[in-house]
Parts: C-alpha cells; sequence; structure tokens
C-alpha cells in the first residue's frame, strides 16, 4: 500500500487551486498514495490544519496547495509569511514530510503559469516534495 497523504487546499482562489490539486493528484496517484483531501478558507489556515491533522496519526505526509496574490495592503506579506513559517516549524519540530503548494505571486498571470499542468506545475513539485522527504525520513529511521 501506498503511504496516507492529507492533500490540504485553500479554495481562496478557487480555480487556480484546482489546477494546483490536480497537479498534485497526478503525482499522489502515481505513487499509488492514499490520499484524503480537505478545504480550508485561506492561507493562513493551512499550517493549523496539518497540526491538527498531524495529531491524529492518520497520514504520513501532507501537501499543501494554495495562492496568494499580492494585493494593495501589507496583508499579503503577513499571509505569506505567517503560512510559510508555521509550515516549516511543523516541519523542523514535529519532522513533518510536508509539500509546499503555496504559490505567491504579483498578479494572476503569475499565478496560472505556476499553477497550470502544462506549464510550471507547482502541484506537482509540492507532491513530489512530500514524497520525497517522507522516503527521506524513512531511510533515515530505518539507519
Amino acid at each position: 500500500m501506498g503511504p496516507r497523504v492529507l492533500l490540504i487546499t485553500s479554495r481562496y482562489y478557487e480555480k487556480i487551486s484546482l489546477e494546483l490539486e490536480a497537479g498534485a493528484m497526478e503525482v499522489l496517484e502515481a505513487a499509488e498514495a492514499r490520499v484524503e483531501t480537505v478545504e480550508v478558507p485561506g492561507a493562513f489556515e493551512i499550517p493549523g490544519a496539518v497540526a491538527m491533522a498531524a495529531d491524529s496519526d492518520m497520514y504520513d505526509a501532507f501537501v499543501t496547495i494554495g495562492c496568494v496574490v499580492r494585493g494593495e495592503t501589507t496583508h499579503y506579506d503577513y499571509v505569506c509569511g505567517e503560512s510559510a513559517r508555521g509550515l516549516m516549524d511543523l516541519t523542523v519540530q514535529r519532522r513533518l514530510p510536508i509539500g509546499y503548494g503555496i504559490i505567491t505571486v504579483e498578479n494572476q498571470e503569475q499565478a496560472w503559469a505556476r499553477a497550470d499542468r502544462q506549464q510550471k506545475n507547482k502541484g506537482a513539485d509540492a507532491a513530489t516534495a512530500a514524497l520525497e522527504m517522507l522516503k527521506f525520513r524513512k531511510e533515515i529511521l530505518r539507519g
């Protein structure tokens, strides 16, 4: 059986998130992962969702998907910085394999270039990173 993976998606920019999620699912399905999905309101909520789910011991790895587009205020900086910091803290402190698929961009055009499976396919990159870190973790624990 494949790894148990939780895919957490912010639906704030729904169409972009769906494309990122589709890219991630292609990778996870190819790895025969047992995937569960959950939606959260925005990128800011993703670290909390990972922490809560990690407490359940139901998942081997996590893939986080979302998009933050710069606006006219500093809100962008806080959401980007705090979601990244929150996930990095979980990765380091709890040694969780987390694929970071929260794209942070200046505009919708950049978002689509990164999300599109025919272009940068950052959803696939996030899923690949989670699986590679899970493999690394298993190898270290065996040795």
